[in-house]
């Protein structure tokens, strides 16, 4: 094949490329997350923050609500994830799955209150156990962005347990994901 006969041939495939990235990403622009308790600046209050390792906060999980979530959305995962954490690989705050298709908001203390829907799945954190826990990032490390996810699923369910690791749901959720809605916070100490 002549490289112009390529030049051709990868360049008819350029407007379908380009048509999936953009219905892709006009999905993406419709599906949004909101939290009335992560106000503006968007900076976590102690209420959130973890209460251990040095961090004297109420760990507390926020009150979210998401909405345009796409139609064939069999069901939604919740994950809160420092990017900035000092250990290579980030932090994995909280990792909730399975939540019915019907949920569109989570109340606030959800995770620890038993108000999550039923059929929910809360699996393994870096703190070692399944769960919300807050922020808390070492003292003088500078701002930590938390990103707050929810991914709408083509699935009723992920097969994994609350023993599952937060990177086993994390390859589950990529897999399976319609769209994600994010939010993303700081907080620093």
């Amino acid at each position: 094949m002549t490289d112009r006969s390529r030049f051709f041939r990868h360049h008819r495939l350029l407007p379908l490329i380009l048509g999936g990235m953009l219905s892709t990403s006009a999905l993406a622009d419709s599906f949004q997350l909101h939290s009335p308790d992560l106000g503006d600046p968007a900076t976590m209050q102690s209420r959130f923050v973890f209460n251990g390792f040095g961090c004297q906060g109420d760990n507390v999980s926020p009150s979210l609500r998401w909405d345009k979530a796409p139609d064939a959305t069999q069901s939604f995962a919740v994950t809160v994830y420092d990017p900035d954490a000092p250990t290579g690989s980030g932090w994995w705050h909280w990792v909730a799955f399975n939540l019915p298709a019907d949920t569109r908001s989570l109340a606030s203390g959800a995770s620890s209150q038993g108000a999550l829907p039923e059929g929910t799945v809360q699996s393994r954190t870096d703190y070692g156990k399944p769960g919300y826990g807050g922020p808390c990032p070492p003292e003088g490390h500078g701002p930590h962005r938390y990103q707050f996810r929810v991914y709408a699923l083509n699935v009723e369910s992920l097969p994994l347990d609350e023993n599952a690791s937060a990177a086993m749901v994390g390859f589950m959720l990529n897999h399976h994901a319609l769209a994600t809605a994010e939010l993303e916070v700081t907080y620093e100490r």
